[in-house]
């Protein structure tokens, strides 16, 4: 069975292959974020873990290879990328899991900067800015501070996530959905 799969564009110019990326330079494995993220347009809570059945076809369908099996349930994964929002995954979804009901964002994570920014540090990085499909992420002329994810703007595609040198880049939930 021929297990190569098709790289999307930005995963090309940005040199996401499509593999795990753990590790991301000899003998410094890459710390995966605490919180777990369903795929797009998820059910919500507990809904989504009742529906979804593992049956892995959103994770075969996502066509950024960004969606992988965990603990039997299907999980975006932003190390490996980011979200396009195609829609793919929800028209695999025989169980229902994903639902788009036109209503509502696909999601409701936002970007986040932590103090390992290279801007914090006076160091000249835009790669998280570079990488951003939304252009959510505004950097400081000269690095004279670190990165600020405009949250209005920000899709929480993750497409910042895996391009940070320094991870200094999560994904949480957004604080207006959060109440």
């Amino acid at each position: 069975m021929d297990t190569a799969r098709t790289m999307s564009r930005r995963a090309l110019l940005f040199g996401r292959d499509g593999d795990d990326r753990s590790e991301r330079t000899p003998g410094a494995a890459r710390v995966p974020s605490p919180l777990v993220l369903r795929p797009p347009w998820a059910l919500p809570g507990s809904a989504f873990a009742r529906a979804c059945t593992g049956c892995v076809a959103c994770v075969d369908a996502c066509p950024e290879q960004v969606l992988v099996l965990r603990k039997g349930k299907a999980v975006f994964d932003p190390e490996r990328g980011e979200c396009s929002f195609c829609h793919a995954c929800v028209d695999a979804c025989a169980p229902g899991a994903l639902r788009d009901e036109g209503k509502d964002a696909p999601w409701i994570q936002r970007a986040v900067v932590d103090d390992a920014c290279l801007g914090a540090r006076g160091v000249v990085c835009a790669s998280c800015r570079d990488a951003c499909p939304a252009a959510a992420i505004l950097i400081p002329p000269a690095a004279r501070g670190a990165a600020c994810i405009d949250a209005d703007a920000c899709t929480g595609c993750g497409a910042c996530v895996a391009v940070c040198p320094t991870d200094a880049i999560h994904l949480h939930q957004s604080e207006e959905s959060a109440a």
